[in-house]
């Protein structure tokens, strides 16, 4: 039995929830039970209370506002506890559409992928200004380089994904998890798929940032962590190899002199460039260490994933032994009755 789950991280979204619940399918091909689920971030409105009027499945609540990456968190957690085989993310506040869950979940349905990002079209969607168009493209090729996919809308938190690829990936940011997760995801091997969607025109600013340049400092800081954690050797190999040539560079011109009898006068440029020289080999020993502890991170990801296995294991167990026990309670009585 295939079952499917919807999460919807929120933050005050009484007043559009509604029109979003009503647009989310009761059934797709391929899947047997379809849930719903809502991560109430702190809101200060009557989301949650929303959420239980219209029938959803599953709660999580904040007491105050953790950020969308730990309600993306929190929410992954709650499905896989309760059983999901597909998870699928979607926002609140209606800007995608409901009908193409359809779409996104159908190539993990076929097993032709671990995670499916729904691509919002940026460079034609008329709901996006020219410079919001020109911002997403170039950080989705940005994305798209350093995770070596081949995702068109890196920030697309609409997005279906297999049971399998969450255990596998752990969010690390406080901010955004949609970037985060595609460099794990490709550097994990992962398969991922783009397919267009639909979208609607916003029916309010964005919450996760309060303007332009603190968002793409946000976003940038997230790619770059997300990047050196999978690739710290090859980071600070390059950044201590750039420092080391530029180190060699004054030594050169210090050499240069002192070959022609006026080394005494520029002394300074065997300063500077040893100094840089220096630094620029603790940079690479650094990277050294960088990589010995990403190594440990990866030990450290696959005993969590057989952790988390074990343990569905010796749940599935304990539920059976339960249903066993119950089976045997309504069979005693039966068959003293029969006697």
């Amino acid at each position: 039995m295939t079952k499917l789950i919807i999460q919807i991280p929120c933050l005050n979204e009484a007043e559009v929830l509604p029109e979003t619940l009503a647009k989310l399918p009761r059934s797709l091909p391929g899947v047997d039970v379809i849930e719903y689920l809502i991560i109430d971030d702190g809101s200060s409105d009557d989301t949650s209370g929303i959420a239980r009027r219209w029938g959803v499945h599953h709660i999580v609540r904040h007491r105050r506002n953790r950020g969308l990456a730990e309600a993306f968190r929190n929410g992954i957690d709650k499905c896989l506890a309760e059983g999901a085989d597909i998870i699928v993310n979607t926002d609140a506040d209606g800007q995608y559409a409901g009908e193409d869950i359809a779409t996104i979940v159908a190539p993990v349905v076929a097993g032709e992928a671990d995670i499916v990002i729904g691509d919002r079209s940026v460079a034609e969607n008329a709901h996006f200004s020219p410079f919001k168009r020109l911002l997403q493209r170039l950080g989705s090729y940005v994305v798209r380089t350093l995770s070596a996919t081949d995702i068109t809308d890196a920030v697309s938190g609409f997005r279906a994904m297999t049971r399998d690829a969450v255990q596998r990936i752990n969010i690390t940011t406080e901010f955004s998890y949609t970037t985060d997760m595609l460099i794990q995801a490709g550097r994990k091997r992962l398969s991922i798929k783009s397919v267009p969607i639909r979208t609607n025109s916003a029916t309010r600013p964005s919450r996760l940032f309060k303007s332009i340049p603190r968002f793409i400092m946000s976003q940038g800081m997230t790619i770059t962590r997300a990047y050196t954690t999978f690739n710290a050797l090859r980071v600070f190999t390059l950044l201590g190899a750039a420092l080391t040539f530029v180190g060699l560079m004054p030594m050169a011109r210090f050499l240069w002199f002192f070959i022609n009898g006026e080394g005494a006068g520029h002394i300074q440029s065997l300063v500077i460039g040893g100094a840089l020289l220096t630094v620029g080999v603790l940079v690479a020993t650094l990277g050294i260490l960088a990589d010995l502890i990403a190594t440990n991170r990866k030990l450290m990801e696959a005993s969590i994933l057989k952790l988390r296995r074990i343990e569905e294991k010796l749940e599935a167990v304990e539920a059976e032994r339960k249903q066993d026990v119950s089976s045997a309670d309504h069979t005693i009585p039966a068959a003293r009755k029969a006697s």
